[in-house]
């Protein structure tokens, strides 16, 4: 199969803007994620609607594809960009890398290709099992339960399933956990698809868009990784980013 990835970047943030181009160890986060993509995929583009941001792309050497502002998630960037980039080269699997994602890597991609071995899989996912309290109970870290065959169930931002009869300083030692690490691949003819589906109560109640495709009967394959990357949502983050850099690189 031929894959490739995708990594939407806007520059207007509310908590954080330019956060794309903001630097780490001497780069803009922009291009670490881009490069620890290439680890895994040859063709990997940045869908962007800022010119400030493609400039940057060309001048580290990558590849970008200029998209609509008005689009009001990732996976429609990412479907708008894919139906650019079909017209210059083909592929059956697309991986929707976040743009504040500089630590993603190699192993975690390869946990998500993996999943398109079984047929059936239209999207996979990334999950990772908790270990922390603090991220059990932690409504923005939305968790996820999927059956034997490792397809989604549910997820939710409260603690699934619910441990009956265990206080919750309990629950970590009574069952295995797993929190939803936001990465997604889909199959090039189901993307589209996705894009055309009208928000769903489930999805409006959690404000988490996979229900949505649950709900309208897509299949979700979970790929189980102990690689958790750090995400960088406000300028804060990008502080404790340079510290598990720094911590990585004296290790």
């Amino acid at each position: 199969m031929k894959f490739i990835a995708i990594i939407p970047a806007r520059y207007q943030s509310t908590r954080f803007p330019g956060k794309p181009l903001a630097l780490l160890a001497g780069k803009p986060i922009i291009q670490h994620v881009y490069e620890n993509a290439k680890k895994s995929v040859d063709q990997v583009w940045v869908a962007t609607d800022d010119e400030r941001i493609a400039a940057t792309v060309t001048a580290f050497g990558g590849q970008y594809v200029m998209t609509n502002p008005d689009h009001p998630s990732g996976t429609d960037r990412c479907a708008e960009a894919a139906r650019t980039i079909a017209q210059e080269t083909d592929f059956d699997v697309i991986i929707n890398i976040q743009g504040d994602e500089p630590f993603v890597c190699d192993a975690q991609l390869e946990a998500l290709k993996q999943c398109f071995e079984d047929p059936n899989t239209e999207i996979a996912t990334l999950v990772k099992k908790i270990e922390q309290e603090e991220v059990l109970f932690n409504p923005n870290r939305p968790k996820v339960v999927f059956n034997a065959d490792r397809y989604a169930l549910l997820f939710s931002r409260s603690t699934i399933p619910y441990i009956r009869g265990k206080a919750e300083n309990e629950w970590l030692a009574s069952h295995s956990f797993y929190s939803h690490l936001g990465m997604y691949a889909y199959r090039a003819d189901v993307l589209p698809q996705l894009t055309q589906l009208q928000p769903s109560s489930l999805e409006l109640a959690e404000s988490l868009e996979q229900l949505r495709w649950l709900e309208n009967g897509y299949k979700i394959k979970i790929a189980v990784t102990e690689f958790e990357s750090i995400g960088i949502d406000t300028p804060e983050d990008l502080e404790q980013a340079k510290l598990f850099l720094e911590q990585r690189n004296r290790s």
